[in-house]
């Protein structure tokens, strides 16, 4: 089998389940207790937390655990605006979010929140012009996520933060669920975001784990209440082997990051080669200034669920669109923001490389694809 769908999840890393195993059989004690062993977990939580942050380039009070993605999005995204509705309540974010973003915005809406949402162009970017348009004294909050889930396309994100920083008192907040492992992700003071999150299972860590991470000490609301846990902001017993092994997977994919970059590249580049190859039936979402481990295109009048069943009854494994969103009957948001034509709306197929894949599964995908555009179009 060739498993091209790692945006969607990815196989975890060996080391990274022992990790998880040994922590959870020797390193079981509370780390909230003050006897001896549950000092000695929750100093490998401490160690655990100040590796992620020395990535990230944050001070270790400044990384919570989370349960993944979806929640650090939840939190960043209700933390600030809620904390902070003294002061406004205009946010932003773009056409383009995941559903957690996207989803916790529309919730806000309907509390009372001006919501102004970013256009893109047809390679999925924002328009740096439009944001600094759309910034106010009362804007509290801004979303822009680093890599789009579905095709790839890459924010600017320094220069979005010099304008939010210049010309407003927001929070910026960037989703780096898709980017960190595949690009250089870190807090760099004024000129990058004030709040990172991140997911394990896209790494080849875990499922159920993730990281809010701040540059600095923000005024933000309390996601989880009780015991007061991770400093207070997320209560709840932390679960250390998770957050130990999500460490693990996180220096992994720093240490192993240029060589994954470069032969992801390659890897993309040459796809996009061999299906411009064949002409008006093929048009691809992806750029080669985009992510790249996302490569995502269409076949001409064909249903995605078409093409993947076919590739599948081949062995190769690929998504049509985000996981999250491809069991809805209905064309992704994503889709209709980058004003794609109707021939091409309904056949949209996301590949995505991870750090296990080789290049002997991309030449076997460009063989399988051949037989399946053979069968479907007869070309």
């Amino acid at each position: 089998m060739i498993y091209f769908d790692n945006s969607a999840t990815t196989q975890p890393h060996e080391e990274v389940l022992q990790t998880f195993i040994e922590v959870n059989k020797n390193y079981y004690a509370n780390p909230a207790s003050i006897h001896s062993f549950g000092v000695e977990v929750n100093e490998l939580l401490d160690a655990a937390r100040g590796q992620i942050a020395g990535i990230l380039k944050t001070n270790k009070e400044h990384v919570l655990f989370t349960s993944g993605g979806t929640e650090s999005n939840n939190f960043a995204i209700f933390g600030v605006a809620k904390a902070n509705k003294h002061i406004g309540k205009h946010i932003i974010t773009t056409e383009i979010e995941h559903a957690s973003v996207l989803e916790a915005y529309k919730a806000l809406a309907k509390e009372g929140y001006e919501v102004d949402y970013l256009s893109v162009n047809k390679n999925g970017v924002i328009s740096l012009d439009e944001l600094r348009e759309k910034l106010r004294k009362d804007t509290v909050l801004v979303t822009i996520m680093h890599v789009n889930n579905e095709m790839g396309a890459i924010q600017p994100i320094e220069e979005a933060a010099k304008l939010i920083h210049q010309h407003s008192r927001a929070v910026f907040h960037v989703d780096a669920v898709q980017s960190f492992g595949k690009l250089e992700v870190q807090f760099k003071g004024e000129a990058g975001p004030d709040i990172i999150t991140i997911s394990g299972h896209k790494i080849h860590g875990l499922k159920g784990t993730g990281v809010i991470a701040f540059r600095r000490k923000l005024n933000i609301e309390p996601f989880i209440v009780g015991g007061g846990q991770e400093f207070g902001l997320r209560s709840g017993t932390v679960a250390v082997p998770q957050a130990v092994a999500l460490a693990k997977a996180c220096r992994i994919a720093v240490e192993h990051l240029q060589e994954n970059q470069a032969k992801f590249k390659k890897w993309r580049d040459d796809l996009i080669d061999f299906l411009t190859a064949f002409g008006n039936h093929i048009y691809i979402l992806s750029s080669k200034e985009g992510a790249p481990h996302i490569l995502s295109f269409s076949v001409r009048d064909i249903k995605g669920e078409v093409v993947i069943n076919a590739l599948q009854k081949r062995g190769a494994i690929v998504s049509t669109s985000s996981a999250c969103s491809s069991r809805q009957k209905k064309t992704s948001h994503v889709v209709e923001a980058l004003k794609v034509d109707p021939h091409f709306k309904e056949g949209v197929i996301r590949i995505s490389f991870g750090a296990k894949n080789t290049d002997e599964e991309i030449e076997q995908f460009k063989a399988i694809f051949k037989e399946v555009m053979n069968e479907l179009k007869g070309v």
